[in-house]
């Protein structure tokens, strides 16, 4: 054997080794794996995080926890995996907003993403989703648009989860592409925005599919637009944004996992390998999928670059709106 080829299956079994003794050590120590949930008890967000942990202790052979730290649309939980130690025991499971929006949009929020965590691996894009709240009579977009311009001055409330995210921006592209005068409430997550709504305390929501789509199904709200380039398979009979004339909602959020900066590779592998063999399960990719996820296994390679191309993107989205950092 050559020996370039020798040295490369050395580093080979030696990665297989690290990566074995790891998850023996996991094992073996009784040790406890976080993960870190940016949004409450009962969201979208959290139910993945919990569908995921119960097969992720088998794979990580480890006891696997969620652990909810809501507040400022995820920042409160990126900012504790930033102080967490990068010993393989802490990982953040996050979408579109946390990792790549607030840094667009706030001064300071506390971690820098490229410098202060490192991209796991992506399991998952989903679309956003605009919802009708039961004691609204409006059946569509365009139902609700002449209902609010029908309720005086074209004045609405929009509940969005988290201030200056995607939803957000959603509510005043809707605002301005209708002429309407659409004030976004930001929540400290869906779950309680999903709760105001049930009770018909605002008229409408701006969410990802997730956060919707059981009460849609249950018929207790409506789903009438959805982001995203084609319609979901979940929700086949709603129009998308682009189908009634709002552009700029194509490209697809995301969902992944990250961990502290300096996180040995070996703990990085093992979790991503396990988080790939766990979506494949029929039982969580058929629950992944009824929460409105398109299941798809990114590596930490492919994550990162995702990540860049949304920040790319909604850099100028932002910037077109004339929305300035705070």
């Amino acid at each position: 054997m050559p020996r370039s080829a020798r040295r490369a299956l050395l580093r080979s079994l030696v990665c297989c080794a690290a990566v074995a003794v790891s998850g023996a050590a996991w094992a073996q120590s009784g040790k406890t794996v976080r993960i870190l949930v940016g949004f409450p008890a009962g969201g979208g967000t959290d139910a993945i995080a919990r569908t995921l942990a119960d097969r992720l202790k088998d794979e990580l052979g480890a006891t696997v926890v969620v652990e909810n730290k809501p507040g400022a649309g995820g920042q409160l939980a990126a900012q504790a995996l930033k102080a967490s130690p990068p010993d393989g025991s802490t990982f953040f499971i996050s979408h579109d907003h946390t990792i790549t929006i607030l840094p667009l949009v706030m001064k300071n929020p506390g971690f820098e993403p490229a410098r202060d965590f490192v991209p796991v691996a992506g399991f998952a894009s989903f679309v956003n989703a605009f919802a009708l709240s039961p004691g609204t009579p409006a059946k569509s977009l365009d139902d609700y648009v002449g209902w609010v311009k029908g309720q005086g001055q074209g004045k609405g409330v929009v509940g969005v989860p988290a201030p200056a995210s995607t939803p957000e921006f959603l509510v005043k592209v809707l605002g301005e592409k209708f002429k309407l005068d659409l004030t976004p409430a930001p929540y400290r997550g869906s779950a309680p925005m999903m709760g105001d709504m049930l009770g018909n305390q605002i008229a409408a929501g701006v969410g990802s599919v997730p956060d919707f789509i059981e009460n849609h199904k249950a018929g207790r709200i409506r789903v009438v637009a959805l982001g995203g380039a084609k319609r979901q398979p979940t929700l086949p009979d709603v129009p998308t944004l682009a189908e009634l004339g709002v552009s700029g909602f194509e490209d697809l959020p995301y969902y992944g996992f990250f961990a502290p900066a300096g996180t040995p590779k070996a703990a990085i592998d093992q979790f991503s390998q396990a988080l790939a063999k766990v979506i494949t399960v029929p039982e969580v990719k058929e629950r992944l999928t009824n929460l409105g996820l398109a299941v798809e296994f990114m590596s930490s390679q492919q994550l990162a670059s995702r990540e860049r191309d949304y920040a790319k993107s909604w850099t100028e989205i932002i910037r077109k709106s004339g929305f300035q950092p705070q």
